[in-house]
């Protein structure tokens, strides 16, 4: 099959691995975001799937928009019979959308319709969800709203990360989106409605939404730091000082809400429920330290809040 695939970020990367290394399928161009300044230099830099098509010596297209004439006139010289989408990061309009005779078949890290949107394994986190996965469906109009061609699933770990999580389904989800492209070439897989119910949305997580609420339970909020790390990031105000905060433990002892305890070789916040341990801290401007060295170091001590 003759494929333009699109895509942007590290999650995309093993799927464009997987295909570029299959027998079957010849990936002629890939479709990515423009280069954009990184860093405390601003250097312009590759994403990560317009350096592995670097390296590969395949065509790297950039459009600003989808919709960009010279961009669609390219593609439909390229003449694509499937393009394979995984985190591309642009809305493709309809007419785009009809190049491809098998058209666009999209991978979202999700078991749709479960978390339609840009965070779906941070939501998945956040809401405790135990089983979550990847689904390979047709592209259209509506925000992940089209035909679901297969699914893998996977298992969200007591420790699980989005950044860990999300690696794990990177993998697997390639592995799913190969196995698919194989079918609709061999007319053995068929694209099936999504169902009506269990829809549910996760829109992208501003920095301003990692912020840690010390009023809900100790289990949301673990979760809801493991499912912001590592990007944006959650954060907490200690005092008068803006610090992110990797993965905490939830423990037994009881510490009112938004309270800080200061001891030797740990330190606890309060929440609704039972008290968290902090793990590393990383004060704005700083590095990233364990949480008690960072106490000792900030002279923290009498009554000190987060909020």
């Amino acid at each position: 099959m003759r494929i333009v695939f699109a895509g942007t970020p590290d999650a995309a990367v093993p799927s464009l691995e997987r295909l570029l290394a299959s027998p079957r399928h010849d990936v002629v161009a890939v479709v990515t975001r423009p280069d954009a300044a990184s860093g405390r230099g601003r250097r312009v830099v590759r994403s990560p799937i317009g350096a592995l098509a670097d390296e590969a010596g395949i065509e790297v297209l950039m459009p600003s928009r989808p919709s960009d004439e010279d961009f669609v006139a390219r593609l439909t010289e390229l003449a694509p019979d499937c393009c394979p989408v995984v985190a591309y990061g642009a809305l493709v309009p309809p007419h785009v959308l009809a190049v491809p005779r098998y058209g666009w078949v999209n991978l979202h890290f999700s078991l749709l319709p479960a978390w339609r949107g840009a965070a779906p394994v941070q939501a998945a986190i956040a809401a405790g969800d135990e089983i979550t996965g990847a689904s390979a469906f047709r592209l259209e109009e509506g925000l992940d709203t089209g035909p679901v061609f297969g699914v893998a699933t996977e298992r969200v770990r007591p420790d699980d990360t989005s950044g860990v999580l999300l690696d794990r389904l990177s993998h697997s989800g390639a592995a799913l989106l190969e196995s698919v492209l194989d079918g609709i070439e061999d007319d053995t897989v068929h694209a099936e409605p999504q169902p009506a119910e269990g829809v549910s949305y996760a829109p992208k997580i501003t920095v301003e939404n990692a912020r840690v609420d010390w009023t809900t339970p100790a289990a949301a909020v673990d979760r809801h730091i493991r499912a912001v790390t590592p990007a944006p990031g959650a954060w907490t105000s200690i005092g008068d000082t803006r610090v992110k905060l990797g993965p905490v433990r939830v423990t037994d002892d009881v510490v009112p809400a938004g309270t800080v305890v200061v001891e030797r070789k740990r330190v606890l916040v309060g929440t609704a429920s039972t008290a968290v341990e902090l793990g590393t801290v990383q004060p704005q401007g700083k590095k990233q330290m364990i949480a008690a060295d960072w106490a000792r170091g900030a002279r923290l001590d009498g009554e000190v809040t987060a909020s």
